[in-house]
């Protein structure tokens, strides 16, 4: 239960899901309440399989490319660190890639973006994506696993109910609301992701006896 806390815990706060609420509202405002329920569905669907293959891809990964968990920790951690920063100073938008002009004009042009861009880069995007590649690496035996993956379809779930209620809660909280929630947010990614980083740099400098 408590490998199903943690990762639930860490993968929640990665993707946040509170923090795509403005970017759904703005891509599905033309839809009826029945499209917009499909969106979220389709969405969360894609999230947990790219979730759940790069949990079981990742040390494929890592060994086709010759990468190591301890740089890998690095890179994730970093990765992690810089959407905190996103999410703290109110740029996670545009840490996505969505302020890009060539991705406005595709979304203007794109019926259906379930795929692209809510599920990949702004829900399962590289933080999450290296974060569960680096649990693959840390929970091995059958158990564990098996709370990894019911974290992921918990957090598939709360997902769901957050993109399925984003009119609603964009109303209630409104822009300031969301904004103040990512921002604590943002400091808890932050944590984990210096977290990550210091592990491998303690591990590294464990192996050459420093």
């Amino acid at each position: 239960m408590d490998i199903f806390l943690y990762v639930f815990a860490a993968l929640f706060s990665v993707i946040n899901p509170l923090g795509t609420v403005p970017v759904f509202v703005g891509l599905t405002s033309d839809e009826s309440i029945q499209e917009r329920n499909k969106t979220s569905l389709l969405t969360t669907i894609n999230v947990i399989v790219i979730l759940i293959i790069s949990f079981f891809a990742g040390t494929y990964l890592l060994a086709f490319f010759g990468i190591s968990l301890n740089a890998l920790r690095i890179a994730g951690g970093m990765i992690i660190v810089t959407s905190g920063f996103a999410l703290l100073t109110g740029t996670f938008s545009k840490h996505k890639g969505m302020k890009n002009k060539r991705v406005q004009k595709d979304l203007d042009k794109r019926e259906k973006f379930s795929l692209t861009p809510l599920a990949i880069p702004m829900l399962a995007g590289p933080g999450s994506i290296s974060l569960l590649i680096t649990f693959n690496q840390k929970y091995q035996n059958t158990t564990e696993i098996v709370w990894v993956i019911l974290a992921v379809l918990a957090v598939g779930l709360a997902t769901f109910i957050i993109l399925r209620s984003s009119h609603y809660i964009s109303k209630f909280l409104g822009a300031s609301g969301i904004n103040a929630i990512s921002r604590i947010v943002g400091f808890i990614v932050i944590s984990i992701g210096v977290e990550y980083i210091s592990a491998a740099v303690i591990s590294i400098l464990k192996t050459i006896n420093i």
